[in-house]
């Protein structure tokens, strides 16, 4: 993804001018805490509270982050009405994810997306970085489909491993033994989700509270969609 690290900073751009320097933030399917690293570097003075299932990554998330008393780390699934359970009552200036809820099924998004609106305190944002394709650009899309490929092959060219590669060498770690297991048998388990275009995304933040969302950034098949409280 050559311009991840441009959606990162629209992410933290938009912010850092609507709560301030030093929100608190809830890093939603947190991964190996990649939101969080960017948050603390340019934010010095905010907390986060990642969120994440798989075991893997929270693992590797929490070494990564060990010390660091601005990070607190809830497993939780999102696709589960429960999962606001896990956390507490107090509320959010931001909510950041990133390339991640695509995941999940149109039913629990939309869910997920109510959750938010009641996480999210007045003013407040949230923010998803994701793939949002439109469908009625199928040759723009394919094009897209093109340039993203030579990216790769360039990238692997110079070193660096795609997503399989690195669970291979995540199952080659004897220290990540038990953790690989369980990421496993989540994988296995798991559904494939669904892509939508950026006016499902903004009209479901809609109904699930959110006066007011659009595009704070976007490619030909990727979008930050920014709903504010």
């Amino acid at each position: 993804m050559p311009d991840r690290e441009e959606r990162f900073r629209v992410m933290l751009d938009v912010v850092e001018a609507a709560v301030g320097p030093s929100p608190r933030v809830l890093d939603l399917a947190c991964g190996t805490g990649s939101i969080s690293r960017r948050l603390f570097a340019r934010l010095p003075q905010a907390s986060s509270v990642a969120v994440d299932m798989d075991p893997t990554l929270m693992a590797i998330a929490k070494g990564s982050f060990d010390g660091d008393r601005r990070i607190t780390f809830v497993t939780a699934d999102l696709s589960e009405p429960g999962w606001l359970d896990e956390l507490s009552a107090e509320p959010f200036d931001a909510v950041l994810t990133a390339t991640a809820l695509h995941w999940m099924q149109p039913d629990p998004l939309a869910r997920l997306y109510a959750d938010l609106a009641k996480l999210v305190r007045p003013d407040g944002v949230f923010v998803n970085a994701d793939h949002m394709p439109d469908p009625g650009t199928p040759m723009l899309n394919a094009i897209e489909e093109t340039i993203q490929r030579g990216y790769e092959a360039k990238a692997r060219a110079a070193g660096a491993v795609d997503w399989e590669e690195w669970w291979a060498l995540v199952a080659a770690d004897p220290k990540l033994a038990d953790e690989y297991a369980a990421s496993r048998a989540i994988l296995a388990e798991h559904i494939q989700g669904v892509t939508h275009p950026v006016g499902w995304h903004t009209a479901k933040l809609t109904e699930a509270g959110f006066p007011e969302s659009g595009v704070a950034w976007r490619s030909i098949t990727d979008a930050v969609v920014v709903a504010i409280r």
